[in-house]
């Protein structure tokens, strides 16, 4: 049977940008879970280890042509997929309007994941507990917003 070339230092590297997003984003998919909305636990972290993924994919070994442009693309297309999620987590039920938070975190976990990938570990960092700090600070606040409606 022959055997696959792996290269254990790019393996182990991808892991732990991987482990990394994952791991980033999963306290807001167990916050979104917690508050009974239909994406959570499973789909924030899945949505930033993809996102990882397919920008660590971008750095391999090219094929020639413009790196850059080719990682511009996969990044709008990695955009544009991310908000067709997230669009399925809004909820219209007449007047109002639910999940829009959701849908804007998962948008948030695609931009961990891919900051990630890219090696912006600080960013990634803050945007996730940004988002934390959104998610749960603020809901005080947005109850109280609501109740003057």
């Amino acid at each position: 049977m022959p055997t696959l070339p792996i290269d254990w230092n790019l393996l182990w590297g991808a892991a732990l940008k991987i482990g990394t997003a994952y791991l980033l984003a999963l306290p807001a998919g167990l916050m979104s879970e917690r508050e009974g909305h239909a994406v959570g636990i499973r789909t924030f972290p899945i949505v930033a280890i993809a996102s990882c993924g397919y920008l660590l994919i971008m750095q391999g070994p090219a094929g020639g042509g413009d790196l850059l442009a080719a990682n511009s693309r996969v990044l709008q297309g990695l955009i544009a997929g991310i908000g067709f999620i997230g669009g399925g987590a809004i909820l219209k039920d007449g007047a109002t309007v639910h999940g829009t938070a959701a849908a804007a975190s998962i948008w948030n976990t695609g931009a961990i994941g891919a900051s990630v990938a890219m090696g912006h570990y600080e960013i990634a960092i803050v945007l996730a507990l940004l988002n934390m700090f959104t998610l749960k600070a603020m809901v005080p606040l947005k109850k109280r917003l609501d109740e003057t409606k």
